[in-house]
């Protein structure tokens, strides 16, 4: 709605397009209460949003300039209706998304605003969930936000999604946000739930919007391959009882094979590059957790050596630790805590509740209840959400008597949710 709305107003009336928005949603409060929610809430606010906007323009068109393009049809009556109405199609709206989320990645803003940007305007962050996901404080974050929006607005016009290169330019960036919406939806820092399946699902359908684009990459086809894949377990990522569980105790029966099949096809089509990318790499190791008939007839080897390669390509103390878990299911515990020993800036890592709880699983399987019962503890303390809450609780209860093949069970709960 923001993006359709900016078409019209031009991005120097972001604000004013934001504040339309925000109209049509404090409407739809009010009205909702009284008649409930309608049986199509987009259709009703896109509507309401709409209206909202044919209301504005009449009142300030004399007093604002609005989208060049757009000016002369909204100066006359006959004409003003039918142009607000266009920038609401179907077509029109994939299209307009797209361009707003290539639009905030200006070369003269650094990479981490201009993800931000995507974020607030393309994906409905708010500033905490942005916070969250940049680990920074919801203060910076609204300053920097304000910064680029500002930016952005001196630009004068939306991106031209037809500039060829342009697009591969800004695309990197992009891909990146896709990546981290997805992310907060699937295992993200939310207070309110670990899991929001309706991120993943808006991140699937703006990421496939650009796979379909003319100037689709591999990378990208791999980006929604990966989305897919881990988009099909989250049927079974909550129990009855809205319980989080790990990878081993899930029922993969309940696994999306709609989406494994759409993932592995998608994997497929990204192979034509001469180029492989992270995405490529994580699409893969979702694809052999897919194709596994269960967890332990999974192939480790194949994983760790993934994760070598992606240790190759993109080092992080984070994938580091996803390697240490894997060595940990090939090798025992002890191979496992080594690997976690030896990770490069692990400092980093102390306020990430499952550094913690990969070397509780660990110790546990190496019958060190204390040593995995003070880890658990430094989990729980660090967790996010009730579920994450609930988990390590769950798990703190089960190390005085866990015996190894319980701990085993439940191994790679951490790094593969």
């Amino acid at each position: 709605m923001v993006a359709a709305l900016t078409r019209v107003f031009g991005l120097h009336n972001l604000e004013l397009a934001e504040d339309v928005v925000q109209d049509a949603f404090c409407r739809a409060l009010e009205v909702w209460k009284i008649r409930g929610v309608p049986d199509n809430p987009s259709a009703w606010l896109m509507k309401a949003a709409r209206n909202r906007a044919l209301d504005v323009v009449r009142r300030e068109r004399t007093a604002r300039t609005f989208a060049p393009e757009y000016a002369r049809l909204l100066e006359s009556e006959w004409t003003l209706a039918n142009a607000v109405q266009e920038v609401f199609e179907a077509t029109d709206l994939r299209d307009d998304r797209l361009r707003m989320m290539f639009s905030c990645c200006r070369h003269d803003l650094p990479e981490t605003a201009q993800v931000m940007l995507v974020l607030a305007l393309a994906g409905g962050f708010g500033v905490r969930e942005i916070a969250a996901a940049f680990v920074s404080k919801p203060a910076a974050v609204e300053k920097r936000l304000t910064r680029a929006k500002q930016k952005l607005k001196e630009s004068g016009a939306l991106f031209d999604i037809a500039d060829d290169t342009d697009f591969l330019q800004r695309l990197p960036t992009v891909q990146r946000a896709l990546y981290l919406i997805f992310s907060e939806g699937y295992h993200g820092a939310s207070a309110k739930a670990v899991v929001r399946a309706d991120l993943c699902h808006e991140a699937i359908r703006l990421t496939r919007l650009l796979a379909e684009h003319p100037l689709a990459t591999p990378s990208t086809r791999a980006l929604l391959a990966l989305m897919y894949l881990g988009a099909a377990r989250l049927p079974a990522r909550l129990d009855a009882g809205g319980n989080l569980m790990a990878l081993f105790d899930q029922d993969r029966s309940r696994w999306n094979r709609k989406f494994i099949n759409e993932g592995i096809e998608w994997l497929e089509r990204s192979t034509t590059g001469p180029r492989m990318s992270r995405y490529h790499i994580e699409a893969a190791l979702a694809a052999v957790h897919a194709q596994a008939p269960c967890t332990e007839e999974t192939d480790w080897k194949a994983i760790v050596a993934l994760y070598d390669d992606l240790m190759q390509l993109e080092p992080s103390p984070v994938v580091a630790l996803n390697r240490a878990i894997a060595l940990g299911q090939r090798d025992g515990p002890q191979a496992g805590l080594a690997a976690i020993e030896a990770i490069e800036h692990r400092e980093r890592l102390q306020t990430y509740p499952f550094y913690h709880a990969a070397q509780a699983e660990f110790e546990l399987r190496r019958d060190k209840p204390e040593n995995a019962r003070a880890h658990f503890e430094a989990a729980l303390a660090l967790a996010r959400n009730a579920e994450e809450r609930n988990f390590y609780n769950g798990r703190l209860g089960s190390v005085p008597g866990a015996s190894s093949a319980a701990s085993d069970a439940k191994m790679a709960s951490l790094a593969f949710l």
